[in-house]
């Protein structure tokens, strides 16, 4: 029998027997439980029985009545098999049925890594530095061009898909009480073409709700990263786009000023941006006004974390703040 630790828990019953049959033998799943975070995918922490009496988790993602759910699991499980003994901490990949074929919708099967994610500001200056190493080891992967047959390690390696752009000029939402001014200015920064870039490997969600720690609670400056996780959007694109991805979501959640030192703090890792300052501003602009279109869907996993004074509108205050300090720093 399978104990769940609340409804949301239920694993539909074609996923569940799906599941099952991936396990090792005499392996069953004894256990289930909602974990909180995902904006697109429900997850679930599922505990498997072992035949000598002990446990491990693995962890299911499940994607309902999702437009690009195919698309996203399959780069998924394409980064996961990639990222396998590179160093990088990822999640296993343990099955993938993005097309439902087996499934009651598209569903991943990754092993469990351990730690959790932090969303306070006490310990931020700690974690810095170590999101920006974490992001330049990223960055430094080279998987192969797109349909090589080269192999390192064993596997072959395909080039993700290049990135897409999250927001135009033509979509952006001015947040209400807004520097007008500056965000007109900042929605003609992104107008023009991108700027020239060589090309890397990105996880395109690097941010602190996708990262795990473990902090030894008597030593705070102990802290070390555990895993990195939602590797949906893989994409291939200049490091500034990951870069600024961190930044405008440190910037929500720790205030303006932190969006601005995690550019630093990721040279300082050794990791290499535009070096114009006009390019290195329109992936900022452009990542702080594509925030601009989802603050609700970003700001809701940060209060059910625990964050429950940012409010939408706090967000959209912080994000206003960011945009405009942007415009005024490298504007």
């Amino acid at each position: 029998m399978v104990t769940h630790h609340d409804e949301a828990a239920a694993v539909r019953p074609l996923t569940l027997a799906w599941a099952s049959r991936h396990l090792e033998v005499g392996e069953r799943i004894v256990r289930t439980e909602a974990l909180q975070g995902g904006i697109t995918a429900e997850l679930r922490r599922l505990t498997i029985g072992r035949p000598d009496g002990g446990t491990r988790d693995l962890v299911l993602r499940t994607f309902v009545n999702v437009e690009h759910a195919e698309d996203w699991l399959s780069r998924e499980a394409g980064a996961l098999t990639l990222l396998t003994g590179t160093g990088v901490p990822a999640p296993g990949l343990v099955a993938v049925d993005p097309t439902a074929a087996h499934c009651e919708y598209p569903s991943l099967l990754m092993t469990h890594l351990a730690g959790r994610t932090i969303l306070d500001d006490e310990g931020l200056e700690t974690r810095l530095p170590l999101l920006a190493r974490q992001l330049v080891a990223i960055h430094a992967l080279r998987p192969f061009p797109k349909r090589s047959t080269s192999l390192e390690q064993g596997r072959p390696h395909r080039r993700p898909r290049a990135y897409v752009a999250w927001t135009t000029a033509d979509t952006v939402v001015t947040p209400k009480g807004a520097d007008a001014a500056a965000w007109a200015a900042a929605i003609d920064v992104i107008r023009g073409p991108a700027p020239p870039y060589e090309g890397r490997f990105l996880h395109r969600d690097f941010q602190p709700g996708n990262v795990l720690f473990d902090v030894p609670p008597p030593h705070p400056a102990g802290a070390r990263i555990t895993g990195v996780v939602d590797w949906a959007g893989t994409s291939w694109g200049p490091t500034d786009l990951d870069v600024a991805h961190c930044s405008t979501n440190l910037a929500l959640l720790h205030g303006p000023a932190w969006g601005q030192r995690f550019a630093e703090a990721y040279e300082e890792a050794g990791g290499v941006l535009a070096a114009a300052a006009s390019e290195r501003l329109y992936w900022r602009v452009r990542d702080g006004l594509a925030c601009s279109e989802e603050v609700q869907s970003v700001s809701q996993p940060w209060r059910e974390a625990g964050r429950t004074e940012l409010t939408t509108r706090a967000v959209e205050e912080r994000l206003d703040a960011y945009v405009t300090a942007l415009m005024d720093a490298l504007g």
